[in-house]
Order: structure tokens, then C-alpha cells, then sequence
């Protein structure tokens, strides 16, 4: 094979099931766009049998979701207000947001939160008030938090106790979404998955739907370390691509700058030194002791993420040393275990004690700001196709993402899929076939193919590096083909992502956000200010710039 498969190479479905609408993800976004839509559905529809099917491909809390530190953004504090929250994240965004959907998440966010904190959220409080704290690129205090460092498990307690509370939500675990299907006139018409271990329900089968809503996540696997969960194979995004529907923005990969650096050999997902311990006063060193972060940003040490990651990367750079620290012994024995228990844990178990020692820290991957196109209401180009979360390009991010930004993007933009969905479910149809050209990648091609995109494609790129990785990634296409597994189909979403970002990266000649190119070091906007949207056409990629509009590109001058 060498070119990309329009469909990937499976048994036929073994089993059938049907419900009005499956949600790929159980996440935030995932499980708030079940609970929301089933709500909808019922209160739409004299029929109290309204179906929402919940897929995952784990556990229902194995999710990027749970790993979430710091917390979730949004104008709650005095003297906040969702304009600030717009300008600090158009900052970030380098340029590259949509003006319109940063105003839908600032705005709705704050009702959002509270609705979360309704259904049972356990937010930290100090003297009755919700505590807020501050990240990289924030002007205000505006960050809630939950267990001090537990944010995202504490939410994922939340929605999972809701789900699990309701009667007409259905969840199928230890799931791999395959393909989608589609009915004569092109929409969406449910998926084909892959099961393990749900008795009747075991290999590979397939669900009838009305709709599909796509919540999976990230690409993290995309790279050797990563702090995304073994999951985060970009099946969603994958999937999508190869029904027909774009993806936009996915060379704007960011590294996050503080993960604990495990040494020269680790690889798969590593521990996050959460910004929020910048926040709360910890600063980077080099290895001389000097805080390099001065003068480098009016934020320093809370500048923008893409800002403290090249930061820290041109220091390693420049001396030669594998890693940076980060000193945060200052806080406090009484302060670390109450505000930050779950990092203190994961230092100490890795042999580092952050009371008493300095923490290694190099920059890692950390999410993908591009994903499956949607408008402001979750609709990618695929009618009955919906996509939330880290899996979607809502343009939010832009070139970068705020920090807390990402829970606040799939609780906000699920609730808005859950007011359009249910007016907009077609009649049921049945799935046709398809017939175009199948494949799979060799399942045991993805550990070389990780280590091509994290030396060719990660925090610095070149010209020279990207053709390098462009030869490497498809040569992996033309290897012989082992067992036809979940292995093979992860490798498979694998590597079309990883070309899908290596389009972009390659055509954008230019440094913005967390696109870092040492060739093209300045941010251009009289050449790139816009977009790289890619589609997957007769089996290849067909890649195509869409200029910005007018409005999304304002002054990024800070906010007050």
C-alpha cells in the first residue's frame, strides 16, 4: 500500500445495535453532550425512549479528562470579565482564532461552570468563596480547581455519577471506533467499532444511529512522550478524515512546557508538572541557577505556553543539557500537600521530592489545537456528524491554546451541539455500503514512526526535517502487513495524522504559536494568515489555505 486507506481493513460486523445518537468519548465533552442531549431529546419528544449510546475505548474515566491539573478558565473572579478572558485568549492564539467562537466560550463559560458545579463538581473553596488561580497567559485570576491539582478527575466523578444516573444512556467500554457509516444521501448513520470483552457484543460490530457526535481527543501518540493516556491515538479526527469531513490547524501541535523529564529513553505518556504551580509561584532555572524566563515575556514564567516552551528548548539548546528545572522548594511542605497532592505524589514516585528538590522539566506534547472542522454549533461537513473536544477545530485555540481553555471548550461547545442536535435528526436510514479502496498500517511500525515525528516534527522543525520524516512516514505504508488488529488500526489513525500534520507544518513557512520553524522564524501574516484545512481525496491528502478573516485577526495586544 502507499497511499492511505479510505477505510480500514476489518472483519465484517459480527453484531448490530441501534440509538438515536453515538457519542465516540467519554470525556468532558463526551459525557456532557450525552447528558445534555438525552435531556433534549426527552423534553423534544413525547417518546421517553430516546437512546444516547456513550463508546469509549477504555474505562469510562481513562480519558484525557482525569489528567487534567490545573482547571478550567472562565471570567468568575471580581473584576473579570469574558472580554479580558477573549483578549488573553486571542493572545495566546497568535493570530490564528476565530474571534466568534472565543466569544461563544468566554461568554457561555461562566454559566457552564456553574452548571457543572449543579451537577455535583466539588470546586475548592477558601472561606466559602471559589478559589481561583492563575496560568501562563491569563491577566486575571480565573482558573477553579478541584482536590487542589485533581481538577479533571473531579469532573469525570461528576459527569460519570450523572451518566450513571440515567436511564437512558447506554455505555459501551473497551471500544475502538473504526469507520463511520453513511446512509444513500451521504449523512452520517452511525459507526463500525471494535469490542473486547462485552459478551454478546465482542469483536467487531456496528452501531445504527441518527446521528454521530465525535468527542474522542487528541493525537498524543502521535509522538514518543506525550502527557495524553495510551488512548490518544486521533481515531476520531482519523475516522472523520476518512468519511470525507476536513481537518484544519493540526501542524499547531503545542508542547507543554513543564513535564517531568524521565530521561533520554522514556517514552509514552508522561507526568505534567501543571502550570498551575507557576502560577502559584514556582519559576524555571537553568542548570547555572538563572531564571531565563526575565526578559524573555512581561509574564516571564507565565507567558504564553509556546513562549516558555521555545524558552526552554533554546536554553537546552544553548547548553548542551537534556532538560531545564523547575524550583518551586519555596511553597512549602504545608502548601504543596494541600494545593498540589496528586504532582507532589508523582515527583516523589519518580525519586524527586519538589519540597526539598528541584524538578527536571522539558518540553513535551501536550495537545493539538486543530482537529475535525465545525461551525459554532458542533457540525463538521458531514450532515449528522457532530465533533466536540480536543478531537475538533472549533477555532478557539488558534495557533496555541490558553491554559484551562480545553475543559472549558468541550463543556461549552457539547451544550451547544445538545440545542441544535435534536431538531436536526434525520428519519432512520439505513447504512450503505462502501466500497472504497480498504487498508491497514503494520501495527508494529508505530514506535519508529513516534520517533520520526518527535525528532522531525516536534517542538523545532525545518525544511530539512520535514522531508526527512515525509520519506520515513511513507515508507512505513509500504511495509508488509502483520495481523489485522487493534494495533494495526491504531497505527493506521497514527500515521495519517502524522502526514496530515506534516502537510501543514511543511507549507506553513513561517513561526506562529506553537509552530516553531528555525528556517522561518518570524510570524508572516501578509503570506499565512489563515488556515491549512486537509481532506483525504482518492486516497491521498489534498491540503488547501484558507485565508483569515478580517476579524480574526485583531491587535494581540495583552489584555488588562
Amino acid at each position: 500500500m502507499t497511499t492511505l486507506p479510505m477505510r480500514l481493513t476489518a472483519p465484517v460486523p459480527g453484531w448490530t445495535t441501534r440509538a438515536d445518537v453515538v457519542v465516540i468519548g467519554s470525556g468532558i465533552a463526551g459525557l456532557t453532550a450525552a447528558l445534555r442531549i438525552h435531556s433534549a431529546l426527552r423534553e423534544r419528544s413525547d417518546d421517553d425512549g430516546a437512546r444516547v449510546l456513550v463508546v469509549t475505548k477504555d474505562v469510562l474515566s481513562a480519558g484525557s479528562t482525569q489528567w487534567a491539573q490545573g482547571g478550567i478558565a472562565a471570567a468568575l473572579g471580581p473584576g473579570d470579565t469574558p472580554e479580558q478572558h477573549l483578549s488573553d485568549t486571542l493572545v495566546a492564539g497568535a493570530g490564528a482564532c476565530d474571534v466568534e467562537a472565543v466569544r461563544v466560550l468566554v461568554t457561555e463559560g461562566p454559566e457552564a461552570v456553574q452548571e457543572l458545579i449543579d451537577l455535583g463538581t466539588r470546586f475548592d473553596h477558601h472561606d466559602g468563596v471559589l478559589s481561583l488561580t492563575r496560568e501562563g497567559g491569563h491577566h486575571r485570576d480565573r482558573i477553579a480547581h478541584a482536590g487542589g491539582d485533581a481538577t479533571g478527575a473531579e469532573i469525570q466523578r461528576a459527569l460519570i455519577a450523572a451518566v450513571e444516573a440515567s436511564s437512558g444512556i447506554e455505555v459501551i467500554q473497551h471500544a475502538l471506533a473504526l469507520d463511520l457509516l453513511r446512509d444513500a444521501d451521504g449523512r452520517a448513520a452511525g459507526v463500525t467499532l471494535h469490542v473486547i470483552g462485552e459478551g454478546q457484543r465482542d469483536g467487531v460490530g456496528a452501531v445504527h444511529a441518527r446521528a454521530v457526535v465525535l468527542a474522542s481527543g487528541g493525537m498524543g501518540q502521535v509522538f514518543s512522550q506525550s502527557t495524553n493516556p495510551a488512548v490518544s491515538t486521533g481515531d476520531g479526527m482519523a475516522l472523520a478524515l476518512r468519511a470525507g469531513a476536513r481537518l484544519r490547524d493540526l501542524e499547531f501541535v503545542q508542547f507543554h512546557p513543564t513535564v517531568m523529564y524521565l530521561g533520554p529513553d522514556s517514552r509514552g505518556q508522561q507526568p505534567l508538572i501543571s502550570e498551575a504551580v507557576r502560577g502559584e509561584g514556582a519559576f524555571l532555572v537553568d542548570f547555572e541557577g538563572n531564571r531565563f524566563m526575565r526578559g524573555q515575556h512581561e509574564l516571564a514564567d507565565l507567558a504564553p505556553r509556546d513562549v516558555v516552551a521555545k524558552a526552554i528548548t533554546r536554553r537546552m539548546l544553548e547548553t548542551g543539557q537534556p532538560h531545564m528545572w523547575l524550583d518551586a522548594r519555596h511553597l512549602g511542605a504545608e502548601f504543596w500537600e494541600r494545593r498540589f497532592p496528586t504532582i507532589l505524589a508523582t515527583c516523589r514516585s519518580h525519586g524527586v521530592d519538589p519540597i526539598n528538590e528541584l524538578i527536571p522539566v522539558a518540553p513535551a506534547q501536550h495537545y493539538a489545537s486543530g482537529g475535525v472542522v465545525t461551525d459554532l454549533w458542533g457540525r463538521t461537513d458531514i450532515t449528522g456528524l457532530y465533533a466536540t473536544g480536543e478531537v475538533a477545530c472549533s477555532g478557539v485555540h488558534g495557533a496555541n491554546r490558553l491554559a484551562s481553555n480545553s475543559l472549558l471548550e468541550g463543556l461549552v461547545f457539547s451544550r451547544r451541539i445538545a440545542e441544535v442536535l435534536p431538531d436536526e435528526l434525520a428519519p432512520w436510514a439505513e447504512p450503505v455500503a462502501d466500497d472504497r479502496p480498504r487498508g491497514v498500517v503494520d501495527g508494529a511500525a508505530r514506535g519508529e514512526l513516534q520517533r520520526t515525528m518527535t525528532e522531525q516534527a516536534g517542538v523545532l522543525r525545518s525544511q530539512a526535517g520535514l522531508n526527512a520524516a515525509e520519506v520515513e512516514l511513507r515508507e512505513l505504508l509500504e511495509r508488509p502487513v502483520g495481523a489485522i488488529d487493534v494495533a494495526a488500526w491504531e497505527t493506521t489513525n497514527v500515521l495519517t495524522l502524522s502526514l496530515a500534520l506534516h502537510s501543514g507544518a511543511s507549507a506553513r513557512e513561517e513561526t506562529r504559536g506553537s509552530h516553531w520553524r528555525e528556517d522561518y522564524p518570524e510570524r508572516d501574516d501578509a503570506a499565512f494568515a489563515g488556515h491549512f484545512d486537509i481532506r483525504l481525496v482518492d486516497a491521498d491528502l489534498v491540503q488547501t489555505f484558507i485565508p483569515a478573516a478580517a476579524t480574526d485577526l485583531l491587535p494581540t495586544s495583552p489584555g488588562a
